[in-house]
């Protein structure tokens, strides 16, 4: 079985989001998997995706503190910069963490650990609304 399903998420603030259970409800044909895969690719150049802890909000935090010290605004070497102070790091960022995420479905379920969440990494301070693809194959 092949199934693909192209969603928009809501605009989120700059920052780490968990998006697990909205990725899960899009996606009702998993319960029918007993092995497969789900593929998850942001259509964007400026968000990312990950797989993370989804148990305590303060690594989600810790996460924006980092990127933003690893990867800072306003430094003098970007040229790319008419669409904002915000723009060329949000574009290191998504290249540093990816644009898809691979999960396996067992037993008509996404198998994460059990701390594990979908992370949207929106990297602009006004991203607005992010499209994505949803993937999934198995038998």
């Amino acid at each position: 079985m092949w199934a693909q399903k192209e969603i928009t998420l809501p605009k989120h603030p700059r920052g780490f989001h968990i998006i697990t259970n909205h990725i899960i409800k899009e996606l009702p044909q998993i319960k029918v998997i007993s092995a497969g895969l789900l593929h998850i690719f942001i259509k964007h150049t400026s968000a990312s995706l990950t797989i993370n802890e989804d148990a305590d909000p303060t690594v989600r935090v810790d996460f924006e503190s980092h990127f933003n010290e690893t990867v800072p605004e306003n430094a003098p070497y970007y040229r790319h910069t008419l669409e904002g102070s915000d723009d060329m790091p949000a574009h290191l960022k998504s290249a540093i963490l990816g644009s898809s995420v691979t999960i396996p479905i067992s037993d008509g379920k996404i198998n994460l650990g059990t701390w594990q969440g979908i992370y949207l990494c929106e990297h602009r301070d006004r991203g607005g609304s992010r499209k994505i693809i949803l993937t999934i194959n198995g038998n």
